[in-house]
């Protein structure tokens, strides 16, 4: 690392000296990088420090539970339950894209993979932008009884590639309290009742 930090520092001193037409000879450049490469090593080390201190550490504390009589595997992340069936491969397409979704998606609340290509899926989405973005991510068509209203949560059923998702909204009815607003971002159909 000390010998090419000194050609790189040689090669900008030597810049340096044309840009600003310094009367500096090769020798005095070079004499230079070599001084000055243990001090700019020290800089370094002290800015990966600092910038190491100050980034957060990817980490979640997670708690692990297996049920023998039903066979499933539990883990509990800070906002978010995985479940999935013991007799299922962690690399089956619904283990991959449930693990997926969880790393990528903060909306995700739990994850339930029961078969290889089954994957139960609950979101809490913060905004009726985010809810009509899940449907999209899924494929789910908004034509009427696609998505149903149960209680506090909403539910639509998807295919993605090989896999069977059953998503369900929590909270989502809430989100659709203005209902032009919903038919306006697409996320109930019209009915005749409502065009009329």
């Amino acid at each position: 690392m000390s010998r090419d930090l000194q050609h790189e520092l040689h090669a900008y001193l030597e810049l340096a000296a044309q840009t600003l037409d310094l009367p500096l000879d090769p020798q005095h450049l070079e004499g230079l990088a070599v001084q000055l490469t243990p001090a700019v090593k020290a800089l370094i080390a002290e800015a990966t420090d600092a910038h190491d201190a100050t980034v957060p550490v990817p980490y979640t504390v997670a708690r692990e539970t297996l049920d023998e009589q039903t066979g499933i595997h539990t883990t509990i992340y800070a906002a978010c339950t995985a479940r999935i069936g013991t007799d299922v491969p962690h690399d089956a397409p619904a283990a991959l894209l449930a693990a997926q979704l969880r790393a990528s998606q903060p909306d995700v609340i739990a994850t339930n993979v029961a078969s290889p290509t089954y994957l139960g899926l609950s979101v809490q989405p913060q905004s009726l932008f985010a809810w009509t973005c899940w449907l999209n991510r899924l494929n789910v068509s908004v034509t009427e009884g696609a998505v149903t209203m149960r209680d506090n949560a909403a539910y639509a059923t998807a295919t993605v590639g090989d896999v069977a998702v059953e998503l369900e909204g929590l909270e989502v009815p809430m989100l659709l309290v203005d209902e032009s607003a919903a038919r306006l971002m697409g996320l109930l159909a019209e009915t005749d009742q409502a065009s009329a």
